[in-house]
C-alpha cells in the first residue's frame, strides 16, 4: 500500500497534482520569441519545477491577449530531458492549445485542452518542450505534427 500510494503522489505531482493555490508571477518569468510558420509567439519561459507547475493556472483570457497584431501569447515549458507524461488544466480557467515538441524542434502532437478539465493530454511520443496558447490558434494557423518550432538559443540556455 505504501509503495501505490508514493507512486500515486509522484504521477500527481508530474500532471501538476501540486496543485499550486497561486499562479505564476508572469512579470519574473523570462518571455522569447517563438516562431512556428507565420505564428509568432511571445512566450513565457516555465524553466523550473514550480514555473512549470503552475503555468497557465488561473491566467486570465485578458493576459493571454496579443499585446500587437500577429503577436500571440503562451507559455514554453523547458525540460532537462525528454518527458512522456502529460498535462492537465486544473485550475486553468481558458482553452488552450497545446504543442508537444521534440528536442530538434519538430511537433510530435497537438491538442486543444477544455479549461478547467482534469484529463491528461499525453502526446504519443516523447518531448522536450511544450507551448501553450489560446485554443484555436494552431489549427487556425494549420499548425500540426512535423512543424518545426523555432525556440531561440536563449530559452534553451536557461533550461540547463
Amino acid at each position: 500500500m505504501r509503495r501505490f500510494l508514493q507512486t500515486t503522489v509522484i504521477a500527481a505531482a508530474f500532471l501538476g497534482g501540486c496543485t499550486p493555490e497561486e499562479p505564476n508571477d508572469l512579470d519574473t518569468l523570462g518571455i522569447v520569441d517563438v516562431r512556428i510558420k507565420d505564428l509568432s509567439v511571445k512566450a513565457w519561459l516555465a524553466n523550473d519545477s514550480e514555473e512549470r507547475a503552475k503555468g497557465l493556472m488561473f491566467v486570465t483570457a485578458e493576459e493571454m491577449a496579443p499585446r500587437a497584431e500577429g503577436d500571440e501569447r503562451g507559455m514554453l515549458f523547458v525540460f532537462e530531458r525528454d518527458q512522456t507524461g502529460g498535462f492537465w488544466m486544473r485550475n486553468t480557467i481558458i482553452d488552450l492549445d497545446i504543442a508537444f515538441i521534440r528536442e530538434d524542434g519538430s511537433i510530435v502532437q497537438t491538442f486543444t485542452m477544455e479549461a478547467l478539465r482534469e484529463i491528461s493530454y499525453t502526446p504519443r511520443s516523447p518531448y522536450r518542450y511544450a507551448l501553450e496558447v489560446n485554443a484555436g490558434i494552431l489549427e487556425r494557423g494549420g499548425i500540426g505534427e512535423g512543424d518545426n518550432v523555432v525556440i531561440p538559443d536563449a530559452a534553451l540556455k536557461r533550461s540547463r
